[in-house]
Order: C-alpha cells, then structure tokens, then sequence
C-alpha cells in the first residue's frame, strides 16, 4: 500500500512539475507579444533620411528607416489630403529634404501619439498613390518607404474617400480617458486647464531666428504655470497636453469639460507677416471677428486638425449656438472677466499689442460652459519677442502674472456666489 502511494505520489509530482512548465511556457507565450510591443513602443522607428523628386505629374518621395515600418495609406478630401501613418517614428533628417514640390504643395510629419506617427502630404489637386511599398536598403542599412503620387481627376478621388477604410473617424466624440483629472482634487477646489498649443505633428510657428518650434514654447510655459497655479490653496491646475503630442481641438475642449474644467486657457505663440508687431494679446471668442489680424489668427488657429490630417466633422450644435447666437452670454462674459484681469496683471509689467483684447471664433475656445481665452504670449516672426519667449526668467514673470490674474478672478467669481 505504501509502495503504492509512494508512486501515486511521483506520478502526481511529474504531473504537477509537468504542469508547472506547460504553464510557464503558456505564461512565456503570452508576454512575449507584450513584451515586444513595449520594446517598440520604447524604441520607436528611426527615419534617418528623405528625398523628394518629380513634377507636377508624378513625383516620388522615399524615406529610409532604421527598420521596416508598418504604415498605412488614407485620402482627405476638402483640401485633398494624403496621409501615412506610422508606428511611433522619431524624424531625424533636416526639414530641408522633405520640402514640398511637385504635386505636393505642403508636408507636415511628427508624432501623434505615444505609439503612433504621420506624415501628411497636402497635394496641389486631385492626387493617389500608384506605388505605396518598403522596400529593403541594398546596402542593409534597413527598410525605404516609397510612396509614388500621381494625378487624377475628382471623380476619381472622391470614390477613393468614400470606399476607403478610416479607424478613427469617431476619435474627436471619444477622446480623454487616459486623461487624469487633477490630482487630489477636493470639493469647491477651482480647477484650471492649461492647454499648451500645437503639439506632435503640428508643430505651430517657428521662431524668425533660433527656429524654434511653437509647440515647444507653449509646453514649457503651460507646465510652468500649470505648477505655480497648483501652488495655491483652492486652486488645481492640469495641462491638457503633458508632452509633445498632437491634441485635436475638440479634444482639447473635451478634456476642460471632462475634468470639470472652471477656466481653460489656451498658450500661443504665433508669427506674423509684419515683423515689426510684438507683445501679448489675449482673445476671447466670438462669431465675429474683432479684427483682420483676429480673424486671420483664428484661421490659422482652426487650420490646426487640418495640418495633422483629420476629417473636417460638422461642429455640433451648441458650438454654433456659441458662434452664431452667443446663447451662452453668461460663459461668454466670464471668458471677458478672465481676459480683462490678466491684461490689468500686465499692465506696465509686460508689453501688450494695441487693443490687446480681441475676439473671433477661435474653435478651441467652443466649449459653451468653461469660460476660456487664448492668450498669445508674444511673436515668434519678431526678434525680441522671441528672446523673451525663451527666457526661462520672463517666462517666470509672465507665469506670476497669470497666476496673479486668475486668484482675481476667482475672488470675484466667489464675491459673486460663483
């Protein structure tokens, strides 16, 4: 009996140690995908290098990458559009071997998100792809993406819109889960969002001297100020973008309302034909424009999904309630409040364009409950502005300033059972 379990008792060992490695070969299986995909999301692809030739009939661009890429193709009608997306991709070729001609009259490139990039070819017409491959580098260096554009009539593109296949239609009514909201926000704390301008593929303005690029200015001071504001008792303050990301504008608007948002302010740096004009402005939205520059500020400001490659949606109701009827007058005249207090703050602190206060129908402004302004801190296509602009002191005083600014507003908010 005993030698009898004696050999029950190895056949359920061999069993259980059998068992333990059939699990741990399972387990093993099941990580290994994950496993990879976090070594790529890690280590993204590198597009070391680029090249664009051709007419405006056809004309080929090839971009080397360090590994081969998985991509994939898309149309946009209304201006025509190409789009490539790409795993996430760092660009390290100059800008200059990348610079529109032929059929393409503009390229943007950058990053979308944290596992995702894309290249977006602005064409001069009615444009497809006859080739779309990668290819391996002879030299083994890695893989080549060859993209062949040639021209084609309307009727043409616009069955290639229509049949084609598009995952994130539905992005801009989705968004901001991975948002958090502020961090341990209390009940009656006054929340902030701080929006920080461009981002990812939108790269913004560039800097008339240094180059540098918008979407880095508003990062740094949106997250200076997003600190110093979360500095002060009652106030929590979080930034929409937390690093260089492409952010929709209606993701933007959607993030404030999530997070339950009492302000939003939007963090510019734009450039300007006249070089000549500098300082702040701050504006506030409107259905019509204060102004040319506003007007022309607030196209260029819309521009913003249409330069990463998104689909033009209809803006739904109460944004044109907002833009058209002004039905929210009360949103609207906090927006003023908000814009009226941080001019006060810079006043003969900070120089500030003339009529510093102006209004149009900027979309990231649309949101008909948080009361929001954009604020532009100064101009890129000026000089001086854009040595301040750099300045980590004066970007210091203009944080103080702002934060001056909403402790004022809040108190009259509060003083008037807000």
């Amino acid at each position: 009996m005993f030698k009898r379990a004696r050999i029950a008792a190895k056949s359920a060992a061999r069993r259980s140690t059998f068992a333990r490695r059939v699990l741990a070969a399972l387990l093993a299986a099941s990580l290994l995908p994950a496993a990879a995909s976090s070594v790529e999301a890690r280590d993204p692809l590198l597009a070391y290098g680029a090249r664009i030739v051709g007419d405006d009939a056809r004309t080929r661009i090839v971009i080397d990458f360090d590994r081969e890429p998985r991509f994939s193709v898309h149309y946009i009608a209304n201006p025509e559009r190409i789009v490539v997306d790409l795993p996430a991709t760092a660009f390290g070729f100059p800008a200059k071997d990348l610079a529109a001609r032929g059929l393409f009259k503009d390229i943007r490139y950058g990053k979308m998100d944290e596992e995702s990039a894309r290249i977006v070819l602005t064409t001069t017409g009615p444009v497809k792809l006859a080739l779309a491959k990668v290819q391996a580098d002879e030299a083994g260096k890695g893989h080549r993406l060859v993209l062949d554009a040639e021209m084609i009539d309307k009727r043409a593109f616009a069955e290639l819109v229509k049949t084609q296949s598009w995952s994130d239609r539905t992005e801009a009514a989705q968004t901001t889960s991975a948002i958090p909201a502020p961090e341990k926000a209390a009940p009656g704390d006054f929340v902030i969002a701080v929006d920080a301008g461009h981002g990812g593929i939108d790269t913004g303005a560039i800097g008339v001297d240094t180059k540098t690029e918008e979407k880095q200015v508003t990062l740094a001071f949106a997250k200076a100020l997003t600190d110093r504001l979360n500095k002060e008792p009652g106030i929590k303050a979080f930034l929409t973008r937390e690093d260089d990301e492409f952010l929709s504008l209606s993701q933007r608007v959607l993030i404030a309302r999530q997070n339950h948002a009492g302000l939003f302010i939007s963090l510019h740096a734009d450039t300007l034909k006249q070089k000549d004009i500098r300082g702040a402005t701050v504006y506030t939205i409107s259905d019509k424009a204060s102004d040319k520059l506003a007007a022309d500020l607030a196209e260029r400001e819309n521009l913003s999904d249409q330069i990463a490659g998104k689909e033009t949606v209809a803006e739904p109701p109460e944004v044109a309630d907002i833009l058209l009827d002004l039905t929210r007058r009360e949103t609207q005249a906090f927006s003023i409040s908000l814009a009226e207090s941080v001019l006060n703050s810079f006043k003969d602190q900070v120089g500030t364009i003339n009529n510093p206060h102006r209004h149009a129908g900027f979309r990231v402004l649309q949101a008909p409950d948080v009361p929001s302004i954009l604020l532009e801190i100064g101009f890129l296509s000026n000089a001086e502005d854009e040595k301040l602009l750099l300045d980590e002191a004066w970007r210091g005083k203009i944080v103080g300033l702002l934060t001056d600014a909403v402790k004022r507003y809040r108190a009259a908010v509060m003083a008037n059972g807000g």
